[in-house]
């Protein structure tokens, strides 16, 4: 990634898209601006984008569809950018992969911080990957190199940044009471302490990806009073 990140900034408002696209390009970020959908999909093929910014109700193709489509076809980081009132939109951004979200009306400065978070946290995923090590646990394989959770159908599962990051604490810790705190550091999340949703949505979205009955997790563990476990054994490959 160059020095001054490209975001792909995609929503129908002009009054927001403008002036937010104005506001983040004077703090050093370059901004590709898209209206719908479907230019922001031209403009992923065109670019090498760093992270998406994207609204969740567009006319047409919506949000949802589009961050489903970006995350199982790259692992460009998304935030989402949502209304009060669309809660369940919002959770089901996170389980389609999106690594956070900011709720409509927002403060430009505290989007910025976001950015910067997630950014970070991608970069240090970067940084680490070419240990290229692969983790077995149950029947999945977690490989570090590609960043990639692939099943016995060999079949890989998308995976967001924060959960790829917490599923490689988890894998490097097995078997040991991990709270929310040290999952917080070994995941490089700290900055994100005070959202209390960080460490909870990844485990309840990693869940739905890994477990056989996510109502009744037998990988991932809650230690009531403690944290999670991963409780699987692993096998280094």
């Amino acid at each position: 990634m160059a020095d001054e990140p490209h975001i792909l900034l995609v929503d129908d408002e002009r009054e927001i898209r403008e002036p937010l696209a104005s506001y983040l390009s004077r703090n050093g970020v370059r901004v590709t601006k898209a209206e719908n959908a479907a230019a922001a999909r031209q403009m992923l093929s065109a670019y090498a984008i760093d992270l998406v910014l994207l609204d969740i109700m567009m006319p047409g193709e919506d949000g949802l569809t589009l961050a489903g489509f970006i995350r199982a076809t790259t692992q460009v980081p998304i935030i989402l950018l949502t209304a009060k009132t669309e809660e369940m939109d919002r959770v089901v951004g996170l389980e389609i992969g999106a690594d956070d979200y900011v709720t409509k009306p927002f403060s430009p400065r505290e989007l910025l911080a976001r950015i910067k978070a997630v950014l970070r946290r991608a970069g240090e995923s970067r940084v680490r990957a070419p240990d290229a090590d692969t983790y077995g646990f149950g029947p999945w394989l977690l490989k570090t190199g590609e960043r990639e959770l692939v099943g016995e159908d060999h079949v890989a599962i998308p995976l967001s940044t924060g959960e790829y990051n917490l599923l490689h604490a988890f894998v490097t810790h097995p078997r040991r009471v991990l709270s929310r705190d040290q999952l917080l550091d070994l995941s490089q999340g700290r900055e994100l302490a005070a959202f209390e949703r960080s460490i909870d949505n990844h485990i309840s979205r990693l869940r739905k990806k890994i477990e056989l009955d996510p109502s009744n997790p037998k990988l991932i563990k809650t230690v009531w009073g403690g944290g999670y476990m991963l409780a699987a054994e692993v096998r280094r490959l």
